[in-house]
């Protein structure tokens, strides 16, 4: 199969970043500090449905901290400082979240608290946004299961059915704990990710260099126990998602720890991401399909790889030109075929992407996260002296 070379130049990128302000401008209006949904419905997002007693557009959810993410990206982009006004007009939100334990009985605290807390601190020393950023890196240590060390992933500590259970995902939680040492000067957060990621660096890499969704362990024991999938299509194949969460996850731990092996992983992950991916570089939503399969793409795994892979070849010594040309590639197969700079009617950054497919939820639509990790892309292409979220 011919791969099609769409990377992109200055002037591609350029206009690419151009599209995705003018939709960023228009989200602004239209939610302000309200939430989107999770994915597009025909294209478009509405605010996010309400449930749980709270109203539509409240923050709910493992999402809502993309948005602002976007927000702090568009800033970073421009200077603008009307997006750094919407992004920090988040930050009341996420303390009264935390503060009062309103849907965080999840993993994803590291997704939330990162990019909606930890980055103004770092930008304007925002104090209440540093202490809902710590109250969230607590919580998130009291999911830690011991003896196994891991992080659970979802719901009630006390879930039969959850208990002992982690993702993939999950590696891009952790910078929140290594924040959270840094800041705080204790180790216990940074000790309580070095472990889990441990064992994910073991369990959840299998050793054809794919990877599970989701992995077990006995909670009493430890005991590594078996690996299945939620959202992949089965539990032998390889979802993309995770996969590129691997690629960036793997990277990034090897960022916080100097962890060689770690290193080692993401590249394990990409090498086999890429050796799996159609013509035009953006993958089907479980690598067991290509060109031909008539499965759907999903653009967001597409989008986290390429970051991830740009992560990767940074870490390099040499430079991992082979990791940053397949990252280029593609984003400009993205920024050609799935962004919605030719499609005035979405208000998402990129379309055609899969949030659960055996689910049939968010099927061939546009996601939050989707276009986080799209324009995180787009800036450290057009700005190599990004200063990095994670």
């Amino acid at each position: 199969m011919t791969a099609i070379d769409l990377r992109p130049g200055a002037e591609a990128t350029g206009s690419a970043v151009a599209a995705a302000l003018r939709t960023i401008d228009a989200n602004i209006a239209e939610f302000g500090d309200r939430y989107p949904g999770d994915t597009t419905t025909h294209g478009r997002y509405g605010l996010r449905p309400a449930a749980g007693g709270l109203p539509e557009g409240a923050n709910q959810g493992w999402t809502t901290s993309f948005w602002p993410g976007v927000l702090w990206l568009a800033f970073e982009l421009t200077g603008d400082e009307t997006y750094l006004r919407s992004a920090t007009s988040h930050v009341r939100g996420f303390a009264d979240r935390v503060a009062g334990g309103i849907d965080v009985e999840t993993h994803d605290l590291g997704f939330l608290y990162t990019l909606s807390c930890v980055l103004p601190w770092r930008t304007s020393a925002d104090r209440t946004a540093r202490g809902a950023a710590l109250a969230a890196a607590d919580r998130l240590l009291t999911r830690v299961l011991e003896p196994a060390g891991i992080i659970q992933a979802w719901g009630d500590m006390s879930d039969p059915r959850q208990r002992g259970r982690t993702i993939i995902d999950s590696l891009m939680n952790t910078p929140l704990l290594f924040w959270a040492s840094e800041t705080s000067g204790e180790p216990r957060y940074a000790d309580a990710a070095r472990r889990h990621i441990a064992q994910l660096r073991d369990h959840i890499l299998r050793p054809d260099d794919t990877t599970f969704h989701t992995f077990y362990w006995d909670p009493r024991t430890g005991e590594p126990l078996r690996g299945e999938t939620e959202q992949g299509h089965s539990d032998e194949s390889c979802w993309a998602r995770g996969q590129a969460w691997g690629i960036y996850g793997f990277a990034l731990n090897h960022r916080h720890t100097g962890d060689a092996s770690l290193l080692d992983a993401s590249r394990r992950c990409a090498d086999y991401f890429l050796a799996h991916l159609p013509a035009d570089g953006v993958c089907y939503w479980d690598l067991e399909f290509t060109d031909g399969s008539g499965e759907p793409r999903d653009s967001s795994a597409a989008a986290i790889a390429a970051s991830g892979l740009i992560e990767l070849a940074d870490a390099l010594p040499d430079g991992g030109e082979r990791y940053r040309s397949a990252a280029a590639r593609i984003l400009g197969s993205l920024i050609e075929r799935y962004s919605t700079a030719d499609h005035p009617r979405s208000n998402a950054l990129i379309l055609h992407g899969v949030y659960d497919k055996p689910k049939n939820v968010g099927v061939d639509e546009g996601s939050l996260w989707g276009d986080y990790f799209y324009l995180e892309a787009l800036t450290r292409v057009a700005r190599p002296d990004w200063p990095h979220h994670w």
